[in-house]
């Protein structure tokens, strides 16, 4: 999917930038610890974790306190390269 015009954090659904603001916030976090702090649906975490994935915002890593959960981070190197966390948010 890369190369087109969905690819920047601006065209993702709300659900996916507010996960995104909460990795941003919280560094690595499970999929659980973000529904929790997000109080988004967990189907809808899902959701948002599979966008940030498919533009190579979120690396997905396994969760060694608990190997049956998955641990997400924000590449660093994909937001720069996308303009930086502070243009990827909604309009103010």
């Amino acid at each position: 999917m890369t190369g087109t015009d969905a690819d920047s954090i601006e065209d993702l659904p709300p659900s996916a930038k507010l996960v995104f603001k909460v990795l941003e916030y919280n560094g690595s976090l499970t999929q659980k610890q973000i529904v929790n702090e997000s109080m988004l649906s967990a189907r809808t975490v899902r959701y948002a974790l599979e966008r940030l994935q498919e533009i190579e915002i979120v690396d997905e890593d396994i969760y060694f306190a608990d190997a049956r959960q998955n641990l997400y981070t924000l590449d660093e190197q994909a937001i720069v390269a996308d303009g930086g966390p502070d243009e990827a948010c909604c309009a103010e």
